[in-house]
């Protein structure tokens, strides 16, 4: 048997109710299209692969997730292992985002395993794709016993038949934010694979809720939130933990976890919301910088990218449709201004903000950011 899913209060539907109010005006907003919408998809897909790797002790900056999810190589100075896990990372949510589209799609095995060979097709020991034959636990800590102690490899097999059909089934009568909690749940709790456990669960979670085709996976994912700091991080292990008491044991009360991806949701939510208002404020400012240099309205994405510290030459000229050297001849007229800086040399070389685009973001973010999340469940 697998976790079940809990009997939702009338604060949950509430909160679901906001989330998904949420979602509509984004999704409002999407239908008009914006020239800043490109790269905040490209954004929001960093961070969620930043986050979910983050979580797991691979840790890359903003800018080399953005680099990664742009296509362009970053620091040489990441260590193999982290290389490994954010480029697999952002294969599978690069699936994701397509699959989310498909008009043919099956929850079955070979989907999952598909998902695991890409994020784990690095690392030969962990069999990528393949369900353990090996029991495995979590660790509390050197010399610590384990956190939790995941069921036996015997049970595996017929577990992950019981989730692929539960998924396939989609339990309509549950909200989709719920539907993907419990799936997210169940398959970090049943931990099939010798590895990669974690991000495949987060995975799935965001798999579920971009196939309810509202919005992009991107726009979606929570994955960020919980890899957002150590704090979130914490939450998120203490909320699983709870639950797990230890091993596995489906027949415990999960609602407690329901209750933390809710507001998990619910804060990423108010974080998305802030994203859109940051990037059209900030373009409008850097669209009145523009006209005072006299430059041709294309720079303007230039100068965005700049501004949030990932111009590359690459980017741009795909983006604006230019030739290398009419790319190229912009970003030394921007260069000439002092609105943007090189930093770093040849393939990994990328623009930021000078000192009056530094200002434009800094005073936009104070603007957007002047008030606390609401807490989701507070009175």
């Amino acid at each position: 048997m697998l976790f079940a899913t809990p009997l939702l209060t009338p604060d949950d539907h509430r909160v679901i109710d906001e989330i998904n109010t949420l979602r509509s005006e984004f999704k409002h907003r999407l239908a008009e299209p914006r020239r800043w919408e490109g790269q905040l998809r490209r954004a929001l897909t960093a961070a969620a692969v930043r986050g979910s790797t983050h979580i797991e002790g691979y840790t890359i900056t903003a800018e080399d997730a953005e680099t990664l999810v742009s296509g362009g190589e970053i620091s040489a100075d990441t260590d193999d292992a982290t290389r490994n896990a954010v480029v697999g990372y952002r294969d599978a949510l690069t699936y994701i985002q397509r699959a989310s589209g498909f008009r043919i799609f099956t929850w079955d095995h070979t989907l999952l395993s598909a998902l695991h060979f890409m994020m784990t097709r690095a690392d030969d020991e962990v069999r990528p794709g393949e369900y353990r034959t090996n029991g495995v636990w979590v660790s509390g800590g050197p010399g610590r016993p384990p956190v939790y102690t995941a069921p036996d490899p015997d049970e595996v097999p017929a577990l992950m038949d019981e989730l692929v059909h539960w998924l396939s089934q989609d339990e309509p009568d549950a909200p989709a934010l719920v539907r993907a909690s419990m799936a997210h749940l169940n398959l970090v709790s049943i931990h099939p694979w010798r590895d990669g456990n974690g991000r495949m669960s987060r995975a799935v979670h965001t798999l579920v809720l971009a196939r309810e085709g509202v919005l992009a996976p991107e726009f979606s994912s929570i994955e960020e939130w919980l890899g957002a700091d150590d704090f979130n991080t914490r939450e998120y292990y203490s909320a699983l933990r709870t639950v797990q008491a230890g091993s596995w044991q489906p027949r415990r009360d999960a609602h407690s976890w329901i209750r933390f991806c809710l507001t998990a949701h619910h804060l990423q939510a108010q974080e998305v919301q802030r994203r859109f208002e940051s990037a059209a404020r900030l373009w409008y400012r850097l669209e009145v910088l523009a006209r005072q240099h006299h430059l041709d309205e294309r720079t303007v994405s230039a100068l965005y990218a700049a501004a949030q510290g990932h111009l590359r030459r690459t980017s741009y000229q795909a983006e604006e449709s230019l030739t290398r050297d009419q790319a190229l001849a912009d970003l030394r007229t921007l260069r000439r201004l002092d609105l943007i800086e090189p930093v770093g040399h040849a393939r990994t070389q990328r623009y930021v903000g000078g000192t009056s685009l530094r200002q434009a973001r800094n005073e936009v973010q104070a603007e957007v950011h002047a008030d606390f999340y609401r807490e989701p469940y507070s009175a």
